[in-house]
């Protein structure tokens, strides 16, 4: 169990919260949620924060009646939708726990894989680790979505040098003081690795499961995420090679403290 750092009187577990994008879910999001609430038994579950990102189905209502049974679930609603990204981002500023996971809203990230990456943060977790981030083993996908999302990955892995096989999963875990001090920008969490290593942190890597999507239908194409991706991707390896090697995000967080705090 990681130390409480040095201005709490006692050791106590560090608090998680899951944070959920999601757009257009009815199909899926009470059974994520209630993934999460199930998972949340193996680790110090206390809130989960679903954004609702501008949803045109019944999204809302089952989230309201889902939030009325459970005093942990805290809906943020967008009024139109404002993509992934920014959807993640109000989830994590709204949320108070130290270590922040996150996954789809889709139902393709199995629930039940948040352990094995929040547990990293819990036992005896250094001060510099910042992220914990799952590969997908046997993706789900229709086969052209493999094939681009496998040349994606291998031109972002040659650029950015990030050691990500899969950046594009959507279950990752990670310090909320950390991740608020990233450079904010659309699609920004397509590069959280990379993002997280520019600022000084270390990046972990566990293999998770996938799942087929239970219904509703993917936010992207092949052809729109190759395009914004290529944009990203030029902006992604600007800021890296922007980075002052003075001192980091890392340096002023972690220095002196023995990991995030309750």
């Amino acid at each position: 169990m990681l130390p409480a750092g040095p201005h709490s009187a006692s050791p106590d577990p560090v608090r998680v919260a899951v944070v959920i994008p999601a757009h257009d879910e009815a199909a899926a999001i009470a059974g994520v949620v209630r993934g999460v609430l199930s998972a949340g038994t193996a680790f110090p579950l206390s809130e989960v924060i679903v954004t609702d990102d501008g949803s045109r189905d019944s999204t809302a209502r089952i989230l309201a009646e889902l939030a009325a049974e459970e005093p942990r679930l805290t809906v943020v609603t967008h009024p139109r939708a404002a993509g992934q990204s920014a959807a993640i981002h109000s989830a994590v500023r709204r949320a108070t726990a130290p270590v922040v996971a996150m996954l789809d809203g889709d139902g393709q990230n199995p629930p039940e894989d948040l352990p094995k990456l929040i547990a990293p943060f819990l036992d005896d977790a250094p001060a510099r680790l910042g992220l914990v981030a799952g590969q997908r083993v046997g993706r789900r996908d229709t086969l052209s979505k493999r094939l681009a999302s496998g040349f994606a990955n291998r031109l972002r892995g040659a650029l950015l040098q990030d050691g990500t096989r899969d950046t594009g999963c959507g279950l990752k875990a990670f310090r909320r003081d950390a991740f608020l001090m990233l450079p904010y920008f659309d699609h920004m969490h397509r590069y959280l690795p990379a993002l997280f290593q520019r600022d000084g942190w270390e990046v972990r890597h566990v293999d998770v499961g996938h799942r087929p999507r239970e219904g509703g239908r993917s936010k992207y194409t092949n052809l729109g995420r190759g395009l914004v991706g290529a944009v990203d991707l030029v902006g992604v390896s600007w800021l890296i090679r922007r980075r002052k090697r003075a001192l980091t995000p890392a340096d002023l967080l972690a220095g002196g403290q023995d990991g995030p705090t309750c």
